[in-house]
């Protein structure tokens, strides 16, 4: 006897982030909604081992680091050292909330949840591991992404750490070696760096943090070099091989001069990678870019048109708030809504560096190669009253606005919360302001977001000066 192939209205393959929204949002408009997920836990990378573990252990790294400083601010001196047990603990609590209340929704009644695998048979028809056949008229890939293996001789063949490892660690390596120059790889070795040890960052790009404006990112190395990381740009990782007593030798290209560093901690911190393997989305026209992400339009349609993609498989931004809009936007659609495309111009990031690296809207080297007339201005932490008596002085804030009508285009924050003092400017371009609008608000004084004033009030009377 054949058994007869489920129906529904939509099916969604991961229930991350941008699968969970999707999964309500079309619910919420009356369709049927099959979820199927793999993971050994529920929730997705964001809360299992992503945004929420490593901002829980990255805030418990700078508490840590600010308690270390108390001569400065006037009391006596003690040596504190970290308990990486305890961390650990805190954090399993903090994540545990998070991921029961995300599994509490996927098994609410909601939807039908599978835990299993899926492949695609043909467009309207999914395979799960157990052998169970469903079909749907449309469908969201929500999959996410794994750790990226470049071809770098030896990769595959030596015990390297991931950001998994470093985040369950409940002891301090000795000594770190970190490849990589990206968000995760600059979080994660400042982390390891200030719980004790001595981290030595290996970046093929000339900066760190390469996808973030150039000054931004000068400030970052400055800062971490003050705290003792050394960090070598411009490097050519030769080969990696595991040597005597566990240890990795890593050979690598310096600025024409050929090292060899031995290290028993090896954090592979080079970025990830979509996870669509064996989805079958050759056989079915769903077309891949040559990043490896899905190929999607504005709404989310991959180049099967009842077929979306939303989150890290799709790119091209790896971001949370990103992740679940897309998944909305994609549900919409398929509702037969006309909800508004994605557009990135008022992209939002923030690195959760100390100090932080946070921007908004389009960057001047975006804006230049648009061709946007413009004007900047900036100004600096070591300036500003509430950042020096709070010892935050490293760092600045700019402004980029249209030079003739003073329309505020993007913003960067390099300071303390800088992810926090973002939003003021994320709100002024997503409602199109202009500086002299937000000249005329009220910014409180002494606080850290009153230095947004001085930019501001530069713009403001230099394009009124023009009109």
């Amino acid at each position: 006897m054949i058994n007869e192939i489920q129906k529904f209205d939509l099916i969604v393959i991961g229930g991350g982030s941008a699968g969970y929204a999707a999964a309500r949002t079309y619910n919420d408009g009356g369709g049927k909604v099959a979820v199927i997920d793999n993971g050994e836990e529920l929730g997705g990378l964001c809360i299992l081992r992503g945004c929420m573990p490593s901002k829980t252990l990255l805030y418990a790294a700078e508490t840590l680091h600010l308690a270390k400083q108390g001569k400065t601010f006037g009391f006596e001196q003690v040596k504190l050292k970290p308990d990486m047990m305890a961390m650990q603990q805190r954090k399993k609590e903090i994540i545990s909330e998070f991921a029961q209340y995300r599994t509490e929704q996927l098994e609410d009644g909601r939807f039908s949840l599978y835990r299993s695998h899926a492949k695609f048979l043909n467009d309207s028809i999914i395979e799960l591991s157990d052998g169970k056949q469903l079909t749907s008229s449309h469908f969201m890939i929500s999959t996410g992404s794994k750790i990226a293996m470049p071809p770098i001789p030896g990769l595959e063949k030596v015990a390297f750490c991931t950001s998994d490892d470093v985040l369950a660690l409940e002891e301090v390596p000795d000594e770190t070696v970190v490849l990589g120059g990206g968000i995760v790889a600059c979080e994660l070795a400042q982390f390891l760096n200030r719980v004790g040890s001595k981290v030595t960052l290996l970046q093929r790009s000339n900066r760190i943090l390469k996808d973030f404006p150039e000054k931004a990112s000068f400030c970052i190395h400055e800062k971490f070099e003050l705290e003792g990381i050394q960090i070598k740009t411009g490097v050519t990782v030769e080969s990696l091989r595991e040597v005597n007593e566990g240890l990795i030798e890593v050979k690598y290209l310096h600025e024409g001069i050929s090292h060899a560093q031995e290290t028993g901690f090896l954090f592979h911190a080079l970025g990830r990678s979509p996870l669509v393997e064996k989805l079958n989305l050759d056989k079915v026209g769903v077309k891949i870019k040559a990043s490896g992400h899905i190929l999607t339009n504005s709404v989310q349609q991959t180049s099967v048109p009842h077929i979306y993609a939303a989150g890290d498989c799709a790119g091209p931004h790896e971001i949370v708030h990103i992740a679940i809009r897309q998944g909305e936007t994609a549900a919409l659609h398929a509702l037969g809504k006309s909800p508004h495309p994605i557009v990135y111009d008022k992209l939002l990031g923030v690195v959760f560096t100390d100090p932080q690296v946070a921007t908004v809207g389009l960057q001047p080297e975006e804006l230049q190669k648009r061709g946007i007339d413009f004007l900047s201005a900036d100004y600096p932490f070591d300036d500003h009253g509430k950042s020096i008596l709070m010892e935050a002085k490293h760092g600045y804030v700019a402004v980029h606005a249209e030079k003739n009508t003073g329309l505020v285009l993007g913003a960067e924050c390099v300071g303390k919360d800088a992810g926090e003092l973002i939003h003021s400017l994320s709100v002024a371009v997503s409602l199109q302001a202009t500086v002299h609008q937000l000249a005329q608000a009220d910014w409180y004084h002494p606080t850290l977001s009153e230095i947004w004033t001085y930019p501001i009030e530069d713009l403001a009377e230099e394009i009124s000066l023009q009109a």
